[in-house]
């Protein structure tokens, strides 16, 4: 080394560094890389990105050789270091070596390792893609010694009966982390999308019981009714779909589809005219999940299912409607009967139909009532009282605290929602 000037060996020192944090940004970069938005750029054609998911295929070979590039670079830089020290220094050669190496260490430490990793992990995608090509490169001219590495490496591992993934493709991920992504992805999407993707990776938890129409708002005509009252019921029914019994609601004999019952409004109208152009009815256990039972509504092109327990006995329906609503929210014309549930008081509080769905009430008011038992405000309130509460009554649910307003045939038909209590800090 003597052949050359002090000044050409700090600036190959400088090289060298340079270099170091090329492979420490690179390698922080590529494991932090964002996956999906590396498959999203190769779908797009993107040539750099394509690069970078072949090297991210053989992870073990990548890694090695980045950490073999790294390493070597280092021990260059301590080297020529110590060269530079001992010009310096040439009168006292152990003053050099210490000096050497708490300077090189000091400058490899904050200028090839920290300060070029925190670069790579503030912008991986920017990184990666720049570094794939100077990557492949040096894998590919130092492919021998990385192989031999690598080979020991696997070696041991398998003596140590340690087994190691590669394959990146093979990581599936879980729907809790699906979630997770939808709800990091808020900077980038509107809220509207976000609950929308939030709604349908939750749709496979929610069951039908959940979003039904109960057996009490049921709308169905009874085939033992004067024609006459199945006339007006057809002329000023809200749905197109209409479920048929026959004396009690639990003797479903079939659906009807309004639009064909149209030509049968007459006075001589009969109701074996109605019973031909029954649909077979479609009953659905209460645990089915909305997500099977969409795919059930579409292999069978059918948008209406009664729901039953285990018991066989009539709970309620549920229309493809429903389903979509959990996604879209809201966008069905209601009938007169389901309309105004909540109506909002001016001291803050809300008058709200006991028949509401919990679940409606978290998730259009924000609240948070427990959705593993009762499904409905009425169903809450009895299962905390154990009877059936009379007009005044008061409870606190949630915190929420609940006066009963009316109660009628064994049930609460109105009830009045006070805004949470919050607790006091240390209480």
């Amino acid at each position: 080394m003597d052949e050359f000037s002090l000044g050409t060996l700090i600036l190959a020192l400088v090289v060298i560094l340079i270099c170091s944090g090329f492979f420490s940004s690179s390698e922080t970069s590529m494991m932090a890389l964002n996956r999906h938005r590396l498959n999203h750029l190769v779908r797009l054609g993107n040539k750099r990105a394509k690069l970078t998911a072949r090297l991210l295929v053989q992870t073990d070979k990548l890694l090695g050789s980045i950490l073999f590039g790294n390493t070597l670079l280092n021990v260059a830089a301590a080297t020529l270091t110590e060269i530079i020290v001992l010009r310096l220094f040439e009168d006292d050669p152990s003053v050099a070596l210490l000096v050497g190496s708490l300077l090189i260490t000091f400058v490899i430490l904050v200028f090839s390792e920290i300060m070029p990793k925190i670069i790579a992990a503030s912008h991986p995608e920017r990184v990666a893609l720049f570094s794939s090509y100077p990557l492949a490169v040096f894998i590919k001219l130092f492919h021998p010694v990385v192989s031999v590495a690598t080979a020991i490496v696997q070696y041991v591992l398998w003596l140590l009966r340690i087994k190691v993934q590669t394959d990146q493709s093979k990581h599936k991920m879980s729907m809790e982390e699906l979630r997770m992504l939808v709800l990091e992805s808020e900077q980038f999407l509107p809220r509207k999308h976000q609950g929308m993707l939030l709604n349908l990776v939750d749709i496979g938890r929610v069951a039908v019981n959940d979003v039904m129409v109960p057996r009490n708002q049921i709308e169905a005509l009874d085939l033992t009714a004067d024609p006459g009252i199945l006339r007006e019921q057809l002329a000023t029914c809200h749905h197109t779909l209409l479920p048929v019994y026959e004396g009690a609601l639990d003797n479903m004999v079939g659906i009807l589809h309004v639009r064909r019952a149209l030509t049968l409004m007459r006075e001589d109208f009969s109701c074996d005219e109605l019973r031909e152009l029954l649909l077979e009815p479609y009953f659905i256990p209460s645990d089915t999940t909305l997500l099977s039972q969409l795919q059930y509504f579409q292999e069978r092109q059918i948008r209406l299912g009664l729901v039953v327990d285990e018991y066989g006995e009539l709970l309620g329906l549920v229309t493809l409607e429903n389903i979509l609503e959990e996604i879209v929210g809201d966008f069905t014309t209601q009938s007169p009967a389901q309309t105004g549930k909540f109506l909002r008081q001016d001291d803050g509080s809300l008058l709200v139909e006991g028949g509401t769905p919990l679940r409606d009430l978290n998730r259009k008011l924000g609240m948070h009532f427990p959705l593993d038992g009762a499904k409905t405000l009425n169903g809450l309130i009895l299962d905390h009282l154990q009877n059936i509460p009379e007009t005044g009554t008061s409870l606190k649910v949630a915190d929420y605290p609940i006066e009963i307003i009316q109660t009628q045939d064994r049930v609460v038909k109105v009830a009045k929602i006070f805004p949470a209590l919050r607790k006091k800090a240390g209480i």
